[in-house]
């Protein structure tokens, strides 16, 4: 089964309401979609966002690293050995990893189309359905509250609440409204994105302890580089904390494990590199006692349909963020993943279970 075409496409889609977090504000998915064709007729789809505030992509980056390095270095290689191919393609640039992420999806797309498998049943998964949190983008605490309310009536169970912009009091502010529209049954995840201070992220998690709100878990309070800071807060709250942006390779998931900067690792494919380095992450973390998330940029159902046949393949990863396709405005698959409400139901056909796209 060997390559003889990528092509690439580009795709934009405009989300019903503005993404906003600590680091950014998102007003569509602009990603790179790649359709990497087979001699036996196989082809295998993937994606890349353009997320140049978290991976450094942008849509020309990624499109100049698959059409003039990875992409030639694919070209006429057997996926079957995929375990040289996808090496190898990880070694062939420094970075990118959303480019290979897209590649390393239709590599995956292919192998598993060839064994007739679903692609969380050839990585070795057997139930095809996860429930996914929603998330409450960053705005003054009555919006925030309002939005708990909506997606609470909509059978929501999980807030993903993004923080991290303003002083930590008008954090716990958005924290308490949103507990307070929420009550006592829904679990609340916190997402700071690197926006506190160490000694910020101490001080308001132990607000919030005190105040009863209930918080499952806080994700990257601090900045992705501070390890010793991340450990500081790990170590000094009853709070569960998740490294991400901290996490791209294994390297880095080893040095976080090694130190116990942190409690949780939110996997992403398009930090990782895409499916075959996130499964070394999610090893490394198991064999720790870690647990991991899966989770996701702002991506098409396209690039999440993958990261949940992947996600659900996995029994240590016990927590799914993968609600960025019911933020856009349309979906431009046929087939792939589809949503009733916080559930998410995995495709019976082969591969990732794409049929078609449609790129305008």
């Amino acid at each position: 089964m060997k390559v003889t075409n990528i092509d690439t496409f580009l795709v934009r889609v405009p989300l019903v309401k503005p993404f906003k977090t600590a680091v950014r504000t998102v007003l569509s998915a602009d990603s790179l979609v790649v359709r990497l064709d087979c001699d036996n007729g196989i082809s295998g789809w993937g994606e890349a966002p353009a997320t140049v505030a978290v991976t450094g992509d942008s849509l020309s980056s990624i499109d100049a690293a698959i059409k003039e390095h990875l992409g030639p270095f694919l070209i006429g290689r057997n996926l079957l050995a995929y375990e040289e191919v996808l090496t190898g393609l990880s070694g062939v640039m420094v970075g990118n990893t959303s480019a290979k992420a897209a590649l390393d999806m239709a590599v995956y797309d292919c192998l598993a189309q060839n064994s007739h498998l679903p692609l969380y049943e050839y990585l070795g998964g057997a139930y095809g359905e996860l429930e996914t949190n929603m998330t409450v983008s960053v705005n003054s605490p009555e919006e925030m509250g309002e939005d708990t309310e909506c997606y609470k009536e909509q059978g929501f169970s999980i807030l993903k609440v993004k923080v991290g912009i303003g002083d930590i009091e008008l954090d716990i502010q958005r924290v308490r409204e949103i507990r307070k529209k929420a009550g006592n049954h829904i679990r609340i995840r916190l997402d700071a994105n690197q926006g506190w201070s160490p000694k910020m992220a101490v001080r308001a998690i132990g607000q919030m302890e005190d105040e009863g709100l209930d918080i499952e878990l806080v994700e990257q309070p601090v900045k992705a580089h501070d390890l010793h800071g991340l450990k500081q807060v790990t170590d000094h709250v009853n709070t569960l904390i998740m490294a991400d942006e901290s996490v791209f390779s294994p390297k880095q998931a080893l040095e976080v494990i090694r130190m116990r900067a942190a409690d949780l690792i939110n996997i992403k494919l398009m930090k990782a590199g895409g499916i075959y380095q996130g499964q070394k992450i999610n090893q490394l973390a198991e064999a720790a006692g870690m647990e991991c998330m899966a989770g996701s940029m702002i991506e098409t159902h396209l690039g999440i349909t993958a990261a949940a046949h992947f996600a659900a393949s996995k029994q240590n990863i016990t927590r799914y963020d993968f609600d960025a396709p019911l933020m856009l405005s349309k979906n431009i698959l046929n087939g792939g993943l589809c949503y009733q409400t916080n559930k998410i139901h995995l495709p019976k056909e082969a591969g990732l279970g794409i049929r078609g796209i449609h790129t305008q």
